[in-house]
């Protein structure tokens, strides 16, 4: 009787036990013990080089990492470096990462000179712009301690490339930081409603406000001067980035470098409306830089810059009454002028005409070499290629970006899985995957415009010096478009004088040729040591 109790007693047991597993295994799914554990990102990799620049062995430290930030600055406070909640916050893992605060893993490789005190060393932020662009063009054309060499102005033959020691480095005057934007290159974004967290005017600048604070503390690089770098959508992101670190980070900066400025979209040749015509206005001496490089102009001047002052001139005079008068313009001098806008940019005066005097920037890349079924390059118009279409309206592609784009993005490839030792089972993102979320406008307007905040900026801090470098055969961004909104900040007379301008016969990427390189290079080591020696 007892063992017959005993063997019942034991299968009640093991029957509990099964049910209770089952209950466990039931219970599994709704924990959120996997799916909400931490998921570190890669460590940083360190490595060591020297580069030959300015006459000296520079030895360096690079580091290839990411810093995660939050998608606000009231999450950004309760979170790590790596992302991590810090100890005493009220963050709760959430069963699902997906339903995670949105965060971002912003990836960077950061230049350090090994030789001299990072506290006083000057440090400079770089990034491109799109919006949506990885940092790759700033990274293998310009300061970083090798480029990609892309002589002349065709198509570079395919692989394999050429990855040179870049004599023009940064390094000499400023350690350099490259940053991808959130979502693109190695960077990445997570959480609830990320791409709204990130993917906007205001919310991208916010991102890299924090990343530069949180750099800054991570390397101990508070007392160095500071500098941003932005080059064609990245310069819009600095004009509001310099006024973020200053009002909400209490970063002030000692410089801000503008690449191929646009800080509104108003002026843009993509971007002409009805009724608008300063595009047509500020985009004329880009044009006819082009059609001079390419000799279409009639009667062709030796020499360009005397000839660009002069179209200049008829650009904000006779040209701009022109287009104000619309319809109360006479025949006999609308006539008169499209004769002189021939004269200027080689361009049919039936044509010119014909389109009202207005030509747009894809009407210019597609007729400026018709006759030879030729387009002419968009961000530097001194690359051509064959037209796709004949009878298109417009250019259908840029030759620029087909002619280097391959070089670029292989040699990066190569060079920082092989040298930084950085992303060897990762996809490197040339542009941010938006799929049909559209980059938010600002808060405060329907349009682009960043104008004044950097003119905030400046009056906040009054020794924030700003440098402009622009090339005469860009037409993405005109050179002639950046002098305008830089005219038209509203500053006091005083500070007008701490922006300084420089120019190029090159086109959106000024440093494509190694000339204009050096000429760069030159001109931003100087801004960065007569900026840094005046705060001491």
């Amino acid at each position: 009787m007892k063992r017959n109790a005993l063997v019942v007693g034991l299968v009640l047991v093991a029957l509990a036990l099964v049910f209770s597993s089952a209950a466990v295994a039931a219970e599994k799914p709704e924990k959120p013990a996997e799916t909400s554990k931490f998921n570190a990102p890669p460590a940083d990799s360190i490595t060591e080089d020297v580069v030959e620049a300015a006459g000296q062995k520079i030895a360096y430290q690079a580091i290839a990492g990411t810093i995660t930030v939050g998608g606000s600055d009231e999450y950004d406070a309760q979170i790590d470096a790596q992302g991590k909640p810090l100890e005493g916050t009220d963050i709760k893992p959430p069963a699902e990462p997906k339903d995670a605060p949105a965060t971002s893993r912003i990836f960077y490789v950061a230049y350090l000179r090994k030789d001299q005190k990072a506290e006083q060393r000057p440090i400079t932020f770089l990034f491109n712009g799109g919006p949506g662009s990885a940092t790759v063009w700033l990274h293998m054309g310009t300061f970083g301690p090798k480029r990609v060499p892309t002589p002349g102005d065709h198509h570079m033959p395919p692989a394999p490339y050429a990855l040179v020691n870049n004599a023009y480095t940064l390094l000499d005057t400023s350690d350099i930081v490259f940053i991808d934007m959130p979502g693109a290159g190695f960077s990445r974004i997570y959480g609830k409603d990320k791409e709204d967290a990130f993917w906007g005017v205001d919310q991208d600048a916010e991102a890299f406000a924090r990343f530069i604070a949180r750099f800054v503390s991570k390397y101990n690089r508070w007392n160095s001067p500071k500098y941003i770098f932005g080059e064609s959508y990245g310069t819009t992101r600095a004009a509001q980035l310099a006024n973020i670190l200053q009002q909400r980070k209490n970063i002030d900066l000692n410089g801000v470098i503008m690449l191929s400025q646009i800080m509104t979209y108003a002026s843009s040749p993509d971007r002409a409306e009805p009724g608008q015509d300063l595009p047509f206005i500020l985009d004329l001496p880009t044009y006819a830089a082009s059609a001079w490089y390419h000799h279409r102009v009639p009667n062709q001047p030796k020499e360009l810059k005397p000839f660009l002052t002069e179209v200049e001139n008829f650009s904000l005079g006779d040209f701009a009454h022109a287009l104000a008068l619309g319809t109360a313009l006479p025949e006999a001098d609308k006539k008169a002028i499209a004769e002189k806008l021939h004269n200027y940019t080689g361009l049919p005066v039936a044509l010119l005409l014909k389109a009202d005097l207005r030509i747009d920037g894809g009407v210019f890349e597609k007729s400026l070499q018709d006759d030879e079924g030729i387009t002419t390059g968009r961000l530097d118009t001194r690359f051509s290629g064959p037209t796709l279409d004949p009878l298109s309206r417009n250019a259908e592609y840029d030759p620029m970006s087909s002619a280097i784009g391959a070089a670029y993005v292989s040699s990066f490839n190569d060079y920082v899985r092989r040298d930084l030792k950085w992303g060897a089972d990762q996809s490197y993102l040339l542009y941010a995957q938006f799929g049909g979320h559209r980059w938010k406008p600002r808060r405060r307007r329907m349009n682009v415009n960043v104008i004044d905040e950097l003119a905030t900026a400046m009056k906040e801090n009054p020794r924030l010096k700003v440098l402009l470098n622009a090339g005469y055969y860009d037409l993405a961004t005109p050179y002639f478009a950046a002098v305008f909104e830089n005219r038209h900040m509203a500053i006091p007379p005083e500070l007008v004088k701490n922006i300084d301008y420089a120019f190029y016969e090159s086109g959106h990427m000024v440093y494509l040729q190694e000339e204009c390189l050096k000429q760069l290079h030159e001109t931003v080591a100087n801004f960065i040591r007569k900026t840094s020696s005046e705060a001491k």
